[in-house]
């Protein structure tokens, strides 16, 4: 038998500030760059009741941690379920099993700061976020450690959500942070663009992005489903999170794809690639960039043993007993 610890959201959602979340999930990123390997997720469908399961995996060999996350969403609770899976990656045996919920957006939202740490310009000062749930949140919040912002505007389709997340953030960044009345109003100058939505079409015009701005978008991976303009992509640096991904469920990606617009060479380099320096990334400063963002099991594992190691040097969890197949798998 060997112990691991499971570990409840409550128990790890006070351990980690997000630029804790943007350290380890940068140097995870490197050593996807370098070789390590992760996979894009596989998302499995239902039709009735509606909901779909989802898994995704990486190995960090530096690290010393494997796992990522299987979660499930709808079905008949119309909810949300995460549970990740971590593994020691020299040994093989299991380390813990947390309720992934609470880090979700710390993990997902510093995906996108070393996204815009890497392509974005050193001299930004403006961002944009469309949306204002809890995915918008993270992102902005993890974003603010990379670069010094000055203003920030946001823009959701209720007024009462984006009066809410602007004022929320206004006393946490030393940032003129307000709420605008529309998509194009939150974009105008902007240096970085965040778009965290759950819409269906593009969120935002092509012709409001300027020379020089990068976009962030982590709303969508589904095929159908895009929040950028086809224009947009095509004109941009692409980098996505996991290259294999832009064919599979990056809809922007396929949106532009299937206008003709581009071809699957589009694909500048994956996230990883930039962040080990095997790729430029933003080469100047008139330059459009896009970090196309679906959720992998990178930052996931990386945030994970980040917090297992902080809940263990604090004693929190509880032990779970896992038997090794050699002792449990008989077939008796």
């Amino acid at each position: 038998m060997t112990d691991a610890l499971f570990l409840s959201s409550a128990d790890v959602d006070d351990l980690a500030e997000p630029a804790d979340y943007v350290a380890v999930v940068r140097d995870a990123y490197r050593q996807i760059g370098e070789g390590a390997p992760a996979e894009p997720r596989t998302k499995l469908f239902n039709r009735e009741p509606p909901g779909m399961l989802t898994t995704y995996a990486a190995v960090l060999p530096e690290t010393g941690a494997m796992g990522g996350y299987t979660y499930s969403a709808g079905f008949g609770a119309e909810d949300a379920w995460f549970m990740t899976p971590l593994f020691d990656a020299a040994s093989g045996e299991p380390l813990a099993l947390l309720d992934g919920a609470s880090m979700n957006p710390f993990k997902t939202g510093a995906a996108g700061a070393v996204a815009v740490d890497a392509l974005a310009r050193a001299d930004a000062t403006e961002v944009a976020v469309i949306g204002s749930g809890a995915q918008a949140r993270g992102q902005l919040a993890t974003t603010a450690t990379v670069r010094e912002f000055e203003a920030v505007r946001v823009f959701s389709p209720t007024s009462e959500n984006r009066e809410a997340f602007a004022e929320a953030f206004a006393g946490r960044l030393d940032a003129d942070v307000s709420a605008v009345a529309s998509a194009s109003e939150a974009v105008a100058g902007a240096d970085v663009v965040i778009t965290a939505t759950t819409a269906s079409e593009p969120v935002i015009d092509d012709a409001d992005v300027e020379p020089g701005t990068h976009v962030t978008a982590m709303g969508q991976y589904h095929p159908k489903k895009n929040e950028l303009p086809p224009e947009l992509i095509a004109r941009a640096t692409y980098v996505p999170d996991i290259r294999e991904r832009a064919t599979q469920d990056a809809g922007s990606f396929l949106a532009a794809i299937e206008a003709g617009l581009v071809d699957e060479d589009h694909v500048a380099a994956d996230l990883g690639e930039v962040v080990a320096g095997e790729h430029p990334g933003r080469t100047s400063d008139d330059e459009v960039t896009v970090f196309d963002s679906g959720g992998t099991g990178i930052e996931t594992v990386a945030a994970a043993h980040m917090l297992y190691k902080r809940a263990s040097e604090k004693g929190r969890g509880k032990t779970i007993d896992f038997a090794p197949a050699s002792e449990a798998l008989t077939g008796q």
